[in-house]
């Protein structure tokens, strides 16, 4: 079967193009390479697929690309493509997010519908709940975006459950709670927080670090995923992926010493406007549709991190 994975050279992209890979998919991987972070670490992340006679690679910019061609006789389209984060999706940066999330999923779903693809799994966020009014929030919680890109991430959702409920396109869309694990984005907390336990380097932390957030290691994400392809659910599901577990940012600092055997310096900055103060999402729902669970905890996620960075830099 022959599956088509948009984001295939980020970091969970390129995760979840190798599980396919694995398991005897044919996978067409897209990605534009925008230079949010270098993308020659995005390159980099493409290695091991581009090893495999099953993986035909297209460099591609969803906005305008004839997709057509590239969807075609898919099974699933996982929709991994997007502008992440919340800093830069202030002001100018706008445009960017409502281009690079809005735009192209509804180019990529009205594709989609043309070409009669089975299913799209797209890659929603819990940062569509903003600062909830209860925690862990579930899926019943009136989405309240606290950032410019949680609302272009609800956009896109919102345009999933509407090809859904008008054309019958079969989609699910996928919150996910803060990913980590090797291969995560530089601009990432806890990829800063490694960096700076293996580095020596300063850690940059927003506010007094009571912060809490519910980490979701990657190959946890792509299990999610691999299920959401296969369930039998309504078109236009959407479901939180969640860790299971929430941590203070302090607690994550003294956890990260703990295990890398490093006294970590903090750079102390203001609260960054957009940044939700807590995030924890229920996953109750995800077990009865996909059967699906959370099995890494935060602790061996991030001992995973810090060996595999160990490792790259090692190799440098």
């Amino acid at each position: 079967m022959k599956a088509v994975v948009t984001g295939a050279a980020g970091f969970i992209g390129s995760h979840l193009s190798e599980a396919l890979l694995d398991e005897g998919w044919e996978v067409t991987g897209i990605d534009c390479f925008t230079d949010y972070y270098d993308p020659a670490l995005k390159r980099d992340n493409l290695k091991t697929a581009l090893c495999q006679r099953n993986f035909v690679f297209v460099e591609a910019d969803l906005r305008s690309a004839d997709l057509a061609p590239l969807l075609d006789g898919a099974a699933v389209v996982f929709h991994q493509a997007g502008q992440p984060g919340v800093r830069l999706s202030w002001g100018d940066g706008f445009g960017a997010y409502t281009s690079h999330n809005v735009i192209a999923t509804q180019r990529l779903l009205e594709t989609a519908l043309h070409v009669k693809v089975p299913r799209v799994v797209y890659a929603s966020s819990s940062s569509v709940y903003g600062n909830a009014a209860h925690y862990p929030t579930t899926e019943a919680d009136l989405p309240q975006p606290h950032s410019p890109y949680g609302v272009t991430k609800l956009a896109a959702e919102h345009l999933c459950s509407l090809y859904a409920a008008n054309w019958g396109l079969s989609t699910v869309s996928l919150r996910y709670f803060t990913v980590f694990g090797p291969r995560q984005r530089p601009d990432m907390a806890m990829a800063r927080l490694v960096e700076a336990a293996v580095n020596g380097t300063a850690f940059p932390l927003f506010g007094d670090g009571t912060q809490v957030r519910d980490f979701t290691y990657v190959a946890d994400v792509v299990r999610a995923n691999l299920a959401a392809a296969r369930a039998d659910v309504p078109p236009g599901t959407y479901l939180n992926i969640a860790g299971g577990s929430s941590i203070r940012v302090r607690e994550l600092i003294a956890l990260a010493e703990e295990l890398s055997g490093s006294t970590i310096e903090l750079e102390r900055l203001p609260v960054q406007p957009g940044d939700a103060q807590q995030t924890g999402g229920a996953v109750d729902r995800a077990e009865k549709v996909l059967g699906w669970e959370p099995q890494v905890p935060v602790r061996d996620g991030l001992a995973h991190q810090i060996s595999w960075y160990r490792q790259v830099r090692a190799a440098d």
